[in-house]
């Protein structure tokens, strides 16, 4: 099949695009891996584009502007904050995403995360590492059966969580101010405030997106208002934890740790202070690796920049919306 369509990925972090090359070669489309992927030069490649395929990258109004023949911004994986989606909107560009995207490895490596923080799993392998042979290092360890685990958010994540929990002998609570609550029922868990999420759970687990409501979600006032006993699971965004405050309420022991896969700033800095507490375990941005879901997230990423070209609707469009706009640029998916 002979086209001129071209697609920029504009970051990846996995060792081959052969799967996107392939699904994209399937239509006659050229595949071409920005250098840098920074944003001057993704504004230069990008008036040549009728696609951009994202993981990382921001791709903002500058970018989204100077691709005047894009066609749809396709995101690897489930958020979308770094993608401008307004701004792709009105330039009648379609964004995709992956939904179904590594729900079993998160969900798994939060549980990991619970599991490893009240078991002292990181530090009790240090120790003995270190020649130290003692089950008495660090705070004692209680009983997990019967304790609350709180959610925030109730996406598909969030609900896969639920099964895994509960099989430890959890009692599940959920925050999620827009999901009906017999929803939440029929998934075997009670939805309940923000407030009364945060006073009653012996573990809190972030499943939410990172948007303006969101940012900072978690402060100072918000883990004063927490159990002392309590520890935060993090695997969703950075930046809806605040950092600094964080920090203090390790050390302040206002509450007793933390699990994060995720950062305010990635890679954090080297004198970042969080990373010399003994109360905290990190992770680099793993939870959704798995060589399983990696190559589905390439397919099937790829396969909506495909469709959109060919005329064919994905499952997948965020912005619904641009479907019916007068300036959308992929005209077939009009009909």
């Amino acid at each position: 099949m002979q086209n001129n369509w071209k697609t920029l990925i504009t970051d990846y972090v996995w060792a081959s695009i052969e799967p996107e090359r392939q699904v994209l070669a399937e239509i006659g489309a050229e595949l071409i891996a920005a250098e840098t992927g920074d944003a001057a030069e993704l504004q230069t490649l990008a008036p040549m584009m009728d696609g951009i395929l994202t993981c990382w990258n921001p791709v903002r109004e500058p970018v989204i502007a100077a691709a005047k023949r894009c066609q749809v911004i396709a995101r690897y994986g489930i958020g979308l904050d770094n993608i401008d989606v307004e701004a792709a909107t009105a330039h009648g560009i379609v964004v995709t995403n992956v939904p179904a995207y590594c729900i079993d490895e998160v969900s798994d490596h939060a549980m990991g995360l619970l599991l490893a923080c009240v078991r002292k799993i990181p530090r009790f392998d240090r120790a003995v590492k270190d020649g130290v042979w003692d089950q008495n290092i660090g705070p004692e360890m209680h009983r997990i059966r019967g304790k609350t685990l709180g959610i925030v958010g109730f996406g598909r994540i969030g609900q896969a969580v639920i099964p895994k929990a509960k099989a430890f002998g959890l009692t599940i609570n959920v925050c999620s101010p827009r999901t009906d609550p017999e929803l939440i029922r029929q998934h075997g868990a009670q939805k309940i405030s923000f407030q009364a999420l945060l006073a009653t759970s012996d573990f809190i687990t972030i499943h939410a997106p990172l948007t303006p409501e969101t940012e900072h979600l978690f402060s100072v006032t918000e883990f004063r208002a927490m159990k002392p006993t309590a520890f935060l699971i993090n695997t969703a965004r950075g930046g809806i934890v605040d950092t600094s405050a964080l920090t203090a309420a390790l050390l302040n022991r206002d509450i007793a740790g933390a699990g994060l896969d995720v950062l305010e700033t990635e890679p954090p800095e080297s004198d970042t202070e969080l990373l010399t507490l003994e109360n905290v375990i990190v992770t680099p941005h793993a939870a959704f690796v798995s060589k399983d879901a990696i190559l589905e997230l390439e397919v099937t990423a790829a396969r909506c920049v495909a469709q959109v070209l060919t005329g064919e609707l994905p499952e997948s469009v965020v912005n619904l919306s641009v479907l019916k706009q007068p300036n959308l640029r992929a005209k077939s998916l009009k009909e």
